[in-house]
This record gives structure tokens, sequence and C-alpha cells, in this order.
């Protein structure tokens, strides 16, 4: 199994679900790889769910996974419910803490970069992981931080109730 890591959107949202883009098209990541729209055609749902690509860490499963203009997008939910490591996952992206996710694949059709890396044009989809860090360069999270944002907002409003209660 092949491992790519980058860093990409990824939204946390209440009850586990999670979603973001696996793989955004365009862009080469850190060693030279671009995934082209199409080569995640076919992929087998639901998909793994894991951390950091262990395959004994399982946390929840990806249960939609759809290219569009810029990416294969994924949506599922992480287990928190029933599995204590999933719970743990979601607070730390909740918290800003793991922003990633990272594609794990085999290669069935790819050819070599000038400068470095290959074009795939095909791929076996085998799981989407959450990481710690990723490799695209032009990926960033967005809904993790506006959720820092929204708990320092809070603390904000909190602290100015207090002052006028006085």
């Amino acid at each position: 199994m092949e491992k790519i890591f980058f860093e990409t959107k990824l939204a946390a949202l209440d009850g586990g679900l999670i979603e973001g883009t696996a793989w955004p098209f365009g862009s080469p990541d850190r060693v030279g790889d671009v995934i082209e729209k199409g080569a995640f055609a076919g992929a087998s749902l639901p998909l793994p769910m894991l951390f950091g690509h262990d395959p004994n860490d399982p946390v929840g499963t990806w249960t939609e996974a759809e290219e569009d203009e810029e990416g294969l997008k994924v949506k599922g939910s992480l287990l928190i419910d029933d599995v204590a490591r999933a719970r743990e996952v979601h607070a730390l992206v909740k918290a800003g803490a793991v922003k990633g996710l990272s594609v794990g694949f085999q290669t069935r059709k790819a050819s070599p970069r000038k400068g470095g890396g290959r074009t795939i044009t095909k791929l076996d989809l085998w799981e989407v992981s959450l990481v710690t860090f990723g490799m695209h360069p032009g990926a960033r999270v967005t809904s993790a931080k506006s959720v820092i944002r929204a708990l320092q907002l809070a603390e904000a409003l909190n602290r100015a109730a207090a002052q006028l209660r006085g």
C-alpha cells in the first residue's frame, strides 16, 4: 500500500461526522505525485477511516467518496458512540491538533513526471486516514480553525457577560 500524506480541508461536526477533501486536484504533493481526476473512480464504499494509516487503529468509516472539479471529497463518521479511540480522535480534530487527510491506495496506472514524482491516472483506493501532518503544500484546514474561533468567541462573550453582571 502506498501512503501519501498532505494537509487538507477537514470538518469535524457533532455526532462524529467528518468531511473533507482527501486529495486536491491540480497540484503535486511534496514528493511530486499528482493524482488526476478520474483516478478514484470506482472506489468501493464504505472505506475504512484509520488514524495515521494504522490498520489496527480504525476509528470510523467513509460512506461517501466523490470527485468534483476540486478533488476527492469524502464524508463519513467517527464511531464516537462505540469506539473510545474515535472519541479521542474526534476531540483532536475539533481542537485543530489533527487536521490532515491521507489516502492509502495501490497504483494501477502512472507515468513519471518531469522533475520527479508521478502522474497517477488509475488506482485502487484502500482507505483514507486522519493524520496530524499532511504533505500537500496547497491544502489547509478551514473548519477546525473556525471551531477554535467559535470557542474563543464563546469565551469572550462569557467574560463580557460576567463583567456586565458585575
